[in-house]
């Protein structure tokens, strides 16, 4: 069978060649070489800066300079994947003179391996060195503008218990919004003639509240109601009128997630359910909503981070949260390390929840490809 394919082909014109030997990535593994080599050297350099410029201010932090020791041993790292890289092209270069072509890709496609590690993980190095000589930037104005370690000390308690009120607006405000977000998306999906008028009035809502900045919102509510005089309203404290405002917007978002949801149920869903004898509402309530709101959670959970950082918006209408309280901060001290303090805090309560939502969104893939 073979002679007959190799005569065949033969009688073609076509020629049989001998694989092409790869390149062994010796150049690669130089070039990881050279730039593990010239960041650690700049990794040094920059560690050096910073501790001249922290010293030429006055300041003295015994633990900013272990940092700056790790951080300048740290690069020394990258040399692991550069020698790496270098081995293996050693080794593509004896599998080519052995002949063995096989061996020579594997090994040569490993040089290249390691040296693009040696190159992205050179990359971020680079990219933190950069914020490093940013922060030194005309004698540590920025580091002491936004970093001032004595000043986030001393009013870490002040801004602790004002972030308190933040955590209290949004956990109150995404009960409220995953219950008026429900009301609202069921209401768009009332069927029949009756429920026209129902339907046009949610979509209304949702069309302005999508629409509106959540600011105004604040501001309007948090504002207008009291001058309205309106019996009990007016009382509320200001803290109520964010939880109002922060409901009414996100609930027009939330309304839309949870409407996607019940929609991307199958049919043949509530053409059973209805056939059993279930009406709408109880269709909706044991059958599509609770198959809908398996699907919708990361982006539910999406909604709900946005929510918790636009309650920092909340002290436009003069509600102590944090970072009102840290604005107060940096006015008094003319430093905006208060305000650093709060953003850190916010990102300490998202990034959880983010990855959260990462990994559920993993999960529903991994179960789709299985299912398919």
């Amino acid at each position: 069978m073979t002679e007959t394919l190799i005569h065949q082909r033969s009688e073609r014109g076509e020629l049989w060649r001998t694989p092409v030997p790869p390149r062994p990535g010796s150049d690669w593994a130089l070039v990881a070489l050279a730039v593990a080599l010239g960041i650690t050297l700049s990794a040094y350099w920059t560690a050096e800066a910073i501790r001249d410029a922290i010293t030429g201010s006055g300041a003295s932090w015994p633990i900013v300079a272990v940092l700056l020791w790790i951080a300048s041993a740290l690069p020394l790292l990258l040399f692991l994947p550069a020698v790496r890289a270098w081995s293996a092209a050693h080794r593509a270069r004896e599998a080519i003179t052995a002949g063995n072509i096989v061996e020579a890709r594997v090994r040569s496609a490993a040089a290249r391996d390691f040296a693009f590690r040696t190159f992205g993980y050179g990359a971020a190095v680079i990219l933190m060195l950069a914020i490093g000589l940013f922060v030194i930037a005309n004698k540590v104005a920025v580091g002491f503008t936004f970093f001032s370690v004595s000043l986030i000390w001393s009013t870490k308690g002040l801004v602790l218990s004002a972030f308190w009120t933040n955590i209290y607006i949004f956990c109150v405000a995404e009960i409220l919004v995953l219950i008026w977000g429900l009301v609202v998306a069921v209401a768009r999906l009332i069927p029949g003639e009756a429920g026209r008028p129902i339907r046009m009035i949610a979509t209304a809502y949702t069309d302005i509240f999508r629409g509106l900045p959540v600011i105004i919102s604040i501001y309007l509510v948090g504002f207008g109601l009291p001058l309205t005089g309106l019996p009990v309203i007016k009382d509320f404290p200001p803290e109520s009128y964010a939880i109002l405002a922060l409901t009414l917007t996100y609930g027009a978002y939330v309304a839309e997630v949870y409407r996607a949801g019940i929609e991307s149920i199958h049919w043949s869903q509530t053409a059973a359910a209805r056939s059993l004898g279930l009406g709408f509402g109880q269709t909706l309530r044991f059958v599509v909503v609770p198959q809908a709101v398996r699907r919708i959670i990361p982006p539910l959970l999406n909604d709900f981070i946005s929510l918790q950082k636009d309650t920092a918006l909340v002290s436009v209408i003069g509600t102590i949260d944090s970072f009102n309280q840290a604005k107060i901060i940096a006015s008094n001290h003319f430093n905006l390390s208060s305000v650093m303090t709060v953003a850190f805090l916010f990102v300490l309560i998202t990034i959880p929840q983010t990855r959260l939502v990462d990994r559920l969104i993993e999960r529903d893939q991994r179960r789709m490809r299985a299912g398919g």
